[in-house]
């Protein structure tokens, strides 16, 4: 049952990446003739040119339609992952302090220019790709400089980890926040899992031996800080000293970070830290399933733990349930993991994917009601849904043999 399971999931998703998600981005979101991209669609597919442009898509829009070629070397792909790295070394770079702005104008002129050190990471994330690809020496040394920025001006010597922001010119910055969601403090959960994912990618084209041991240390910060051993999920935010400030809980990025950590002590080949590293993304992967799961098999937002303080279903902590759900069954092989993951695949078809227009709702509420939401932001992306098709692929291609 299993095989025919993954071998029905395989051939859903491929067909939901290359003929739904990929092809909306290609001819709703990108703009031939000047090679650049809509900032925004709104929930009725009109799309706002006015609307700034956020080096994380970009980034994200580069790492997506790199990774699509590499496993479908369609020339449109190619051509969309082009124009991606031309806006991210031409208006998002800083020409004269180094780095990427968070913000650009409709003008492409710089909006916000703080560095924000997540945005650093994701524009590393993509750029590699972008090398494995592609075999561009330039992205590969500009992934590589912004390696050498963060490591300079992001790293905490004291306590370890990395601090959340800085200015323009890598000095001190009032508001850190990603978001208005988040809490304004040095550190987070969300951006070490970011800058950690972009090391292991840069790694795979730059086996540099600083660069496996800030890794290293990476993977220690989130086993002695960030994940919490009582409960097995990640604590979110921090004071530089890494004093805890909420007990919140983020379903869909316990569930990410359990398959990211994976992956990047994988490629970092170091057995003894892998073993502990995978025994805790299982126990991580049971608990979101026992705890964040809803009855339709959609994974709820976030909690505290005693009670649910948010129980929309946003889109991508479902693609991430998905994945960490089957990593979780390669690693033990518990059929639970894979009635897990048909669970969040039937919810994610009969919920979010736009079957009229294409691309992916935003998010819906608790019982099902979709929200008049963009279908492109600067967080609404093809990263999510993009990866969750392709990783599935490659793990079953793996787990089946073909």
């Amino acid at each position: 049952m299993s095989a025919e399971f993954l071998y029905k999931i395989y051939n859903e998703v491929r067909s939901e990446l290359t003929e739904n998600i990929l092809p909306y981005w290609v001819d709703r979101v990108y703009q031939p003739k000047d090679k650049t991209f809509v900032g925004l669609i709104d929930f009725e597919e009109k799309p706002h040119p006015e609307h700034l442009k956020a080096s994380i898509i970009n980034s994200r829009i580069l790492w997506t339609f790199s990774a699509a070629y590499r496993h479908f070397p369609d020339d449109k792909y190619r051509e969309v992952a082009d124009a991606a790295y031309q806006m991210l070394i031409k208006h998002f770079w800083d020409h004269e302090w180094g780095g990427v702005f968070w913000h650009i104008d409709q003008d492409l002129e710089p909006l916000d220019p703080k560095k924000q050190i997540y945005a650093q990471a994701f524009a590393i994330y993509g750029l590699a790709e972008y090398v494995m690809a592609f075999g561009s020496e330039q992205a590969k040394q500009i992934a590589i400089s912004l390696f050498m920025l963060i490591e300079r001006y992001g790293f905490d010597p004291e306590h370890g980890g990395y601090i959340e922001a800085l200015s323009r010119d890598w000095g001190p910055v009032g508001d850190q926040r990603l978001s208005s969601r988040d809490l304004d403090v040095k550190k987070s959960m969300n951006t070490h899992l970011h800058v950690l994912e972009a090391y292991t990618n840069l790694l795979r084209i730059w086996p540099d031996d600083e660069l496996k041991q800030q890794m290293q240390a990476l993977l220690t910060q989130f086993i002695d800080h960030i994940i919490d051993p009582e409960r097995w999920q990640f604590k979110l935010f921090f004071d530089a000293d890494w004093t805890s400030k909420t007990d919140l809980i983020s379903y869909g990025h316990d569930i990410e970070g359990s398959w990211l950590l994976c992956e990047a002590v994988q490629v970092l080949k170091n057995e003894d830290l892998q073993k502990k590293i995978e025994a805790i993304a299982v126990r991580m992967a049971r608990k979101v399933a026992e705890e964040g799961l809803d009855a339709d098999g959609g994974l709820l937002y976030e909690a505290y733990p005693e009670k649910l303080k948010d129980g929309d279903k946003h889109w991508w902590p479902q693609n991430e349930a998905a994945i960490g759900f089957l990593n979780a069954y390669e690693l033990s092989k518990d059929p639970f993991f894979l009635e897990k993951l048909e669970q969040s695949w039937n919810f994610m078809k009969k919920a979010l994917i736009d079957q009229e227009h294409g691309e992916w709702h935003s998010r819906v509420s608790r019982e099902g009601t979709r929200y008049p939401l963009p279908k492109v932001d600067e967080w609404k992306c093809p990263y999510h849904n993009g990866r969750f098709c392709i990783e599935i692929m490659t793990r079953i291609e793996k787990e089946l043999s073909f």
